[in-house]
């Protein structure tokens, strides 16, 4: 029976993305700023982790306001806010060997390089992360990490710690540079500390960690220095207005940089060939952690070679791709499996999921679990009703991991795949490429639903004001049909909607309207198609410039596009060969979208028709040295071939450059690229 388009029936993933989100919010607040935790940080992560699920099969849930674009929360009224040089991110997380071996494959689709690179890894030490800034080598000013990109100045109580330098030793001391680390507490230091306390009649602290966070935010220094804080150093940020380098071209000299200065480093930290290396120095830290004095919750991988960083780029503006933190011990308990359901994606995607009988993990109720999809329900041999063992990797993604077969009673039921789509009844489709069920009906309501709050998203539109509520009210009121829709709203239509008034509806309004000028790569990423992701939208909105083109674009020459590959050019082509899809492009033209991607080109074309490879480390950055070829009308490539005309070599520049003199491909310098080019 085809399924009619309610809330109820719609919005269930919707509900609980924002219940989390009300509850991380809440959470955030009372750690960073009141350093009153009501969460363990267990329960934060697993609470972060299943938003982050529910968004990574829906990302059209993904709100601007989400907990999972963050890094921390608002620094306090209390302390003077101050910008970081560059913003202190944020790190995924994998919690298995395979998911480890997951993100080196995502990398090396980026730079081939990265497996020849080699991997520094560092413990993943749990206190409050800080940024240091000198300048002329003194201690001018110390900053908790706030929100990532501003934070609170507390230089007052981190010089009350003997482990940082008010003056920078040694030698290449950049004239301004900002030193990152973590403070931390030793557990000999809390617990005679502690003791103190009890001895003096005065409460215990809880714990290490949000003792040493506190302790950085006291308004009286003298309460800070009362405390045993300990701090280690891991990474440089240098001015970048300066032009200066780091005589480095790797992490790990980095590190040993840093305590050239006068910084603490910590010693356990190991070099690694492989992903395989990693995971077994991953094994025996797990081994001898419990023998250390302070507290860790896992490690950091990082690629080791420095000039890979910025070609591999961030994820969503939080998170960077060169690094991930790799958690250890994963729950498994057992439950049983009460239902399968499926929703419905943006993109028409159908993901199942396990409704199962409530239980407790790790101090959480888990009563849903990931099921991935249907392919893998077939592999596992599940069945409804089935007692199943469910796991939390690193004590955030609920999973059903097998069915527990010996104690079926022969009243289990075998789950059936969907043949229609739960949202409207239209016969689903597979491709031959892919595990993943679809539903065709592009005006499937579940998909257009989705694919509202999708456009409207901050890396997308990012029409302020229009979230889940917002677009299901305008559905449900037939406001809008589909995206071009939006543009043709007015403040008297939204104030039909319940909870709109006039300046609520102005507002809309306007946030619509400013979404007009953005690039061309934002509405390529907005338009939901499937593969076409931020990075994808961009590559394709610089390489043909505008919408016109992209419309014309053959399929073959759009899969010889570095970075797009046949399975994107095919879902973009099949994308704009569907007429309704052509004509809602043509009512966005008309409503005055741009239709270009602005690409600033020099006066000379010195490098037309020409493809460079960038390999090691510049004195201009990676992203630096792009726009400056493609300005001279150059091409970029992300592997050397017979059809590479340049390769741009800085230090360490690895296997590229002896793939280029096998193939006798021209190898130039920064300063013969400036001469080729006439420009200084």
């Amino acid at each position: 029976m085809q399924n009619t388009f309610k809330a109820d029936d719609l919005s269930s993933a919707a509900t609980r993305a924002a219940e989390l989100r009300n509850i991380l919010d809440d959470a955030n607040r009372r750690y960073y700023i009141h350093d009153a935790p009501n969460i363990s940080d267990a329960e934060y992560d697993r609470l972060l982790r299943e938003l982050k699920e529910i968004e990574h099969a829906h990302p059209d849930l993904r709100t601007p306001d989400s907990p999972t674009l963050r890094v921390g929360s608002q620094p306090s009224s209390q302390f003077e806010k101050v910008k970081h040089l560059a913003p202190m991110l944020s790190l995924d997380n994998a919690f298995a060997p395979e998911e480890l071996v997951a993100w080196e494959e995502r990398n090396a689709r980026i730079s081939r390089e990265v497996k020849d690179a080699g991997y520094i890894v560092e413990m993943k030490i749990d206190g409050g992360a800080i940024s240091l800034l000198y300048e002329a080598g003194l201690l001018v000013r110390g900053a908790t990490r706030g929100n990532g990109a501003i934070g609170e100045n507390v230089t007052t109580n981190l010089r009350t710690m003997r482990e940082i330098p008010l003056r920078l030793s040694g030698e290449n001391v950049p004239k301004r540079v900002e030193i990152r680390g973590e403070v931390y507490m030793t557990f000999t230091g809390f617990n005679a500390m502690n003791e103190r306390r009890v001895a003096a009649g005065e409460p215990t602290f809880a714990n290490p960690r949000n003792t040493a966070a506190g302790a950085l935010r006291q308004l009286d220094p003298r309460m800070t220095a009362e405390r045993p804080l300990r701090f280690f150093a891991y990474q440089v940020e240098v001015d970048a207005d300066t032009g200066e380098q780091l005589p480095v071209t790797r992490q790990s000299e980095t590190l040993k940089l840093l305590e050239s200065w006068g910084f603490t480093v910590n010693p356990n930290r190991k070099t690694a060939t492989t992903i395989a290396d990693v995971l077994a120095y991953a094994n025996e830290v797990e081994r001898f952690r419990e023998t250390l004095d302070y507290p860790i919750d896992g490690i950091v991988v990082k690629v080791n070679l420095l000039g890979l960083w910025d070609e591999l780029g961030i994820v969503g503006g939080r998170e960077p791709r060169y690094a991930i933190a790799y958690k250890f011990a994963p729950d498994l308990v057992t439950t049983r499996l009460l239902k399968i359901e499926v929703n419905v994606g943006r993109t028409g995607a159908l993901n199942p999921y396990a409704v199962l009988e409530p239980v407790e993990i790790g101090g959480a109720i888990v009563r849903q679990a990931t099921l991935h999809n249907f392919e893998d329900i077939a592999r596992k041999g599940l069945r409804i009703g089935d007692m199943v063992l469910v796991k939390r990797a690193g004590e955030v993604i609920p999973q059903v991991v097998a069915p527990l077969t010996d104690q079926r009673t022969g009243e289990e039921i075998e789950f059936e795949e969907p043949t229609v789509c739960p949202s409207c009844g239209t016969a689903v489709a597979k491709s031959e490429e892919e595990v993943m069920l679809y539903c065709p009906n592009g005006a499937c309501p579940a998909q257009i639903y989705r694919g509202l709050v999708h456009f409207a998203s901050q890396d997308a539109m990012d029409i302020r004001g229009m979230g889940e509520r917002t677009a299901l009210q305008m559905l449900e009121a037939s406001l809008v049909k589909d995206y071009a829709d939006l543009y043709d709203l007015t403040e008297e239509k939204l104030m039909t909607l319940e909870g709109f008034a006039q300046i609520s509806a102005r507002n809309l309004v306007e946030a619509i309207g400013k979404s007009k000028d953005l690039p061309l790569s934002r509405l390529l990423y907005a338009l939901g198609i499937r593969h076409v992701g931020t990075h994808a939208a961009q590559i394709v909105a610089r390489e043909l410039g505008t919408l016109e083109a992209v419309l014309a674009v053959d399929e073959a020459k759009l899969a010889a596009v570095h970075g797009i590959g046949a399975t994107t050019a095919a879902a973009l082509v099949a994308y704009l060969g569907e007429s309704h899809n052509r004509e809602m492009l043509d009512r966005l033209v008309q409503a005055g979208l741009t239709t270009e991607e602005p690409v600033e080109r020099a006066a000379g074309a010195a490098l037309a028709g020409k493809t460079v490879v960038i390999t090691g480390t510049h004195a201009m950055s990676r992203k630096d040295l792009q726009l400056l070829i493609e300005r001279h009308s150059g091409r970029v490539a992300g592997s050397v071939s017979k059809s590479t005309d340049y390769l741009l070599a800085g230090e360490a520049p690895g296997s590229k450059l002896e793939k280029a003199k096998e193939l006798g491909v021209e190898v130039i310098d920064q300063q013969q690229l400036v001469q080729l080019l006439g420009t200084e």
